[in-house]
């Protein structure tokens, strides 16, 4: 019986959300009851929960609601991401083809990395099923990239509840250690997995900036120890810095180069 309720007040939620879209001075309370055949005090609880979390305000003057600035947080995540895919997309090809390696695309939430593409050379359904998961910022290459633009004391407050968990022979088992290898990562400007997140698996990555010249993203190629043992970091950072660069100029960042 709660779940059916709690499904009615979301549906309801929904339908006040979208007569508002469609208003562009606004409803009163009354307005928004009368429309939608709901109480007063229904409508008045369910538009308190959306002015809380900034998807309606209201107007004091006129008592009129309308639609309100969370929805472009939420727009501007969901566009951003979409621009970015498509911006990346031809440049994760060609990284892809030069290396003959796997190239993913991620991006942060809080304390975890999140894969959104990958450009493999052959067609896989793991390209798909990579999609959306998530992994540790400290063992990964795209992780490590994505805390580049942050300092070292934001570091320690995000990773502050996260366990070091050992998923490598070389995996960083705690903060000092992982600050030690970003700052490195900053000063030569790409980050190295060398067998941190998997064993037999080395995985460089870079930071994708956007106009502010802030971190949004990452990117990295990755390839079996075993399979390509001629594969040296050194020499694969320079096809993954220029992949980045081009992306990030797409994006809007304007420096010359991204170390």
């Amino acid at each position: 019986m709660k779940s059916e309720i709690r499904v009615q007040s979301l549906d309801r939620t929904f339908d006040i959300l979208e007569i508002l879209a469609n208003e562009q001075y606004g409803l009163t309370l009354a307005q928004i009851s009368e429309r939608l055949s709901l109480p007063k005090s229904t409508s008045h609880r369910l538009l308190g929960v959306l002015l809380q979390r900034a998807f309606v305000r209201k107007a004091e003057d006129s008592n009129r609601y309308r639609l309100g600035p969370g929805f472009i947080g939420l727009c501007s995540h969901y566009l951003n991401n979409l621009e970015l895919k498509t911006e990346s997309s031809p440049f994760m090809a060609e990284l892809s083809r030069t290396t003959g390696n796997t190239v993913f695309l991620a991006i942060r939430q809080q304390d975890k990395m999140v894969y959104i593409d990958s450009e493999e050379q052959v067609n896989s359904l793991r390209k798909y099923s990579i999609i959306g998961q998530h992994k540790p910022l400290y063992c990964t290459s795209l992780g490590k990239a994505l805390l580049m633009g942050l300092p070292d004391e934001e570091i320690r407050v995000l990773l502050s509840d996260v366990t070091f968990e050992k998923r490598g022979p070389n995996t960083h088992t705690n903060i000092e250690s992982l600050l030690q290898d970003i700052r490195e990562c900053r000063r030569r400007g790409w980050a190295l997995d060398n067998q941190e997140a998997e064993p037999a698996i080395n995985c460089v990555a870079a930071p994708i900036l956007d106009y502010r010249g802030q971190v949004i993203a990452s990117l990295s190629t990755t390839w079996l120890l075993a399979q390509h043992p001629e594969m040296v970091p050194e020499q694969i950072a320079p096809l993954v810095l220029k992949a980045v660069l081009g992306i990030s100029t797409n994006m809007g960042y304007f420096g010359e180069s991204l170390r």
